[in-house]
């Protein structure tokens, strides 16, 4: 009789499973179609600015992000030390990549500024500071 209590109660949980990756497939794809569509009106008609079209993929991107990593991941159902534990390295790593691609940019900028054959006139020098 256990049995077939067990069996039952894996069977819902199965399909409760289910449903839920359905759901959750269903989301990330309308958001997909969402981002195509805005890509799609901005190339007939360019009604947003660039800047604005781009903050709002990241931020439809960070949106799927979240569905696939909570969902199939099952980060979703953790709890919140663990969750901090996996996102916190994370976002530092991020962060890393940002800032060593704005020094690479500098860098890259800084040469091209000292490269020889450079005329004096042409380098950028910060004005000196006045000393009271």
């Amino acid at each position: 009789m256990e049995h077939t209590h067990n069996a039952g109660h894996e069977a819902a949980h199965a399909d409760s499973s289910t449903k839920t990756i359905w759901k959750t497939f269903w989301i990330l794809l309308c958001i997909t179609v969402f981002e195509v569509g805005l890509a799609f009106l901005h190339l007939e008609f360019g009604f947003l600015p660039r800047v604005m079209l781009n903050a709002i993929f990241i931020g439809l991107t960070l949106v799927k992000a979240f569905y696939i990593v909570a969902e199939f991941m099952h980060l979703g159902h953790e709890i919140k030390n663990l969750i901090m534990t996996i996102l916190i390295p994370l976002l530092l790593f991020v962060w890393f990549i940002i800032a060593f691609l704005y020094e690479g940019d500098s860098w890259k900028n800084m040469r091209t500024d000292l490269k020889p054959g450079t005329p004096v006139e042409a380098v950028k020098v910060a004005p000196a500071e006045k000393h009271h």
